[in-house]
């Protein structure tokens, strides 16, 4: 079993900036990639970036230029982060982090407000 938890968030004005981390535990050898997707109301949720055990990244078309996702892996933990800048309205949504193993697991989820 793999434990997610994510933290950073919040609102914030367009233009703006946040910083999203999430820390893997458990199984963390298991997992093959880490990622975040969001969902925002009345959509479906979405990958946003994915990076993998080999450093593979993927963004989402509409996060190019403006995201960055990086991770750091210890012993137990595994920590996955997403910079996120130049944010806009469209950006509001859930933020939820994943890890791809045997199985596939999912964070709590965190609201990001993009909003003047």
């Amino acid at each position: 079993q793999v434990q997610l938890v994510e933290s950073g968030g919040g609102l914030v004005q367009p233009g703006g900036s946040l910083r999203l981390s999430c820390v893997a535990s458990g199984r963390v050898f298991t997992i093959y990639a880490m990622g975040w997707y969001r969902q925002a109301p009345g959509k479906e949720r979405e990958l946003v970036a994915r990076i993998t055990r080999d450093d593979t990244i993927t963004y989402a078309d509409s996060v190019k230029g403006r995201f960055t996702i990086s991770r750091n892996s210890a012993p137990s933990t595994s920590t996955v982060n997403l910079q996120m800048n130049s944010l806009k309205p469209e950006d509001t949504a859930v933020y939820y982090c994943n890890a791809v193993a045997i199985d596939e697991f999912w964070g709590q989820g965190t609201q990001v407000t993009v909003s003047s």
